[in-house]
């Protein structure tokens, strides 16, 4: 049997102190081999610091131009990215219309991203890969500033999000995927062949992760990312977002002990974007 490495990525470290500790659960005694970490987070100041106690965690940064969470800097540094009470469009959806109005700056997206990625870099980890809140970094006008990012700061790896439903907006993203897949083997970073957690965001329980790892292998895959979005179920100040995820049950599924022989038994190994291979073509 082939052997294929499956990442399995918690989004969203930090957000909230119960999420970072579920995604810290779900790597000790679940699949999570990598997380993603949220900067602009509140629970980032106090969560952040527990990852310097996990060597085999993947650790990677989690860039966000949109949300409930003010930016790092101060809005006169970032104008174009603030509203006048200096917060981040609520949405990938109004953060796009200014985008394709020209209302947005790149180099403030340049210097809030270089704010996120060394705050991260301060915690005294190795940073492994670089994503996005809401995947915005598939977009023309973020797209080649986070290339540039990762190389600078010798990031070696991107994720590459994929759709697999029969939807027009799968045809978009799937559009912007090949051209970020481009763009990032032309700089020589690395991304898994294959993905799934666009579909099912927030909402992976065990028919879906089955659903995706045969996909993996029906798609001849070698190498594949799972992007999840454990949690605690106790979290008091989760209420903040308002985002129809669930947390507990996709930490359940990540803890099962049948999830991961499910995924062993199609011949895949954890690991994390640190054991990727360098792309060809």
């Amino acid at each position: 049997m082939t052997a294929r490495l499956l990442i399995v990525n918690a989004d969203d470290y930090g957000l909230t102190e119960a999420v970072s500790a579920g995604i810290l659960r779900a790597h000790r005694h679940g699949m999570v081999t990598s997380t993603s970490v949220l900067a602009v987070a509140p629970g980032f100041a106090r969560s952040g610091r527990w990852l310097a106690d996990e060597a085999d965690l993947g650790v990677g940064v989690h860039l966000t131009v949109v949300g409930e969470d003010p930016p790092l800097l101060a809005a006169s540094e970032v104008p174009t990215l603030v509203d006048r009470r200096g917060r981040f469009a609520i949405s990938w959806r109004t953060f796009l219309r200014r985008c394709v109005s020209g209302r947005v700056d790149p180099d403030d997206i340049r210097r809030e991203l270089t704010a996120q990625v060394e705050a991260v870099a301060g915690l005294g980890v190795a940073v492994d890969h670089l994503d996005s809140h809401q995947h915005l970094h598939m977009w023309p006008t973020l797209q080649p500033v986070v290339i540039a990012l990762a190389v600078t700061h010798g990031i070696p790896a991107i994720r590459v999000p994929r759709s697999h439903r029969r939807h027009p907006v799968s045809v978009g993203v799937n559009r912007l995927s090949a051209r970020l897949a481009a763009a990032a083997r032309a700089a020589g970073l690395r991304f898994a062949e294959d993905a799934s957690g666009v579909d099912e965001a927030g909402h992976f329980d065990r028919p879906r992760l089955l659903a995706a790892l045969d996909g993996f292998i029906a798609r001849g895959a070698t190498s594949a990312e799972l992007g999840t979005h454990p949690g605690e179920a106790d979290d008091p100040d989760r209420h903040r977002y308002r985002w129809d995820y669930t947390w507990k049950d996709e930490l359940d599924v990540l803890l099962a002990p049948e999830s991961r022989r499910a995924a062993e038994d199609r011949g895949f190994v954890l690991g994390g974007y640190s054991r990727l291979q360098p792309v060809s073509g």
